[in-house]
Order: C-alpha cells, then sequence, then structure tokens
C-alpha cells in the first residue's frame, strides 16, 4: 500500500501563486508516477498534471500549461505542483494520486488509471 498526504492549499487571491505538496509512504518504490487532479464543487474529477518517477516526463492538461508545473522529488517521496496566475476557476480540492503502471497520453487523464489517492487539499481562488 501507499499512503498519500497533500499538502499547501488555501486561499489566495486571483493572480496569486501556491505550491501543493504530496508526501507518498508505504511501497513508494512500487510508484511508477504520481498525478494531480481537482474536482470542483458540483463537476467530474479532472486531470491536472502528471510524472513519471524515473525520468521525469510530464504530462499537462492542455487547458492548464504555462500556469502549472508539476515537478518531483524522489528522495522524500514527494511531488509537487506549482500554480501560478491562479484563477477563481481555479477552485477545487486538488487530489494526489500514484499509478503503479506506464500509461499513454489517452489513460493519463483517467482517474481509473490510478491506484491510490490522497485525501486532497482545498485551494480557494478569490477574484
Amino acid at each position: 500500500q501507499v499512503q498519500l498526504v497533500e499538502s499547501g492549499g488555501g486561499l489566495v487571491q486571483a493572480g496569486g501563486s501556491l505550491r501543493l505538496s504530496c508526501a507518498a509512504s508505504g511501497r513508494t518504490f512500487t510508484i511508477y508516477a504520481m498525478g494531480w487532479f481537482r474536482q470542483a464543487p458540483g463537476k467530474e474529477r479532472e486531470f491536472v498534471a502528471r510524472i513519471n518517477r524515473s525520468d521525469g516526463s510530464t504530462y499537462y492538461a492542455d487547458s492548464l500549461k504555462g500556469r502549472f508545473t508539476i515537478s518531483r522529488d524522489n528522495a522524500k517521496n514527494t511531488v509537487y505542483l506549482q500554480m501560478n496566475s491562479l484563477k477563481p476557476e481555479d477552485t477545487a480540492v486538488y487530489y494526489c494520486a500514484v499509478d503503479f503502471d506506464y500509461a499513454g497520453r489517452a489513460r493519463v487523464v483517467n482517474v481509473h488509471e490510478y491506484d491510490y489517492w490522497g485525501q486532497g487539499t482545498q485551494v480557494t481562488v478569490s477574484s
């Protein structure tokens, strides 16, 4: 099993920045990739970004490229999401997830691809 703990959420004004962290523990050597999703009230959970543990290759939701950056620190078993130029529509609960297997572009955006999830951290962007 893998346990995930997200942190770094909070309230920020539009145009501001936040950095989320997700620390993994347990059988971390089994992790192939880690990702971030978000879920706004009344909406489905949507893909934000993903990073492969071994080579650091990344995937992003097209709509978020240029504003959000995912990174990792394998020594700390931690993945980060740097969010800049935040907008009110970025308001959501942000979830960290791990995938034990390789996945192509079409699958990385699918919530069912991921094996474990964190509890989420709230991000609220005020206008």
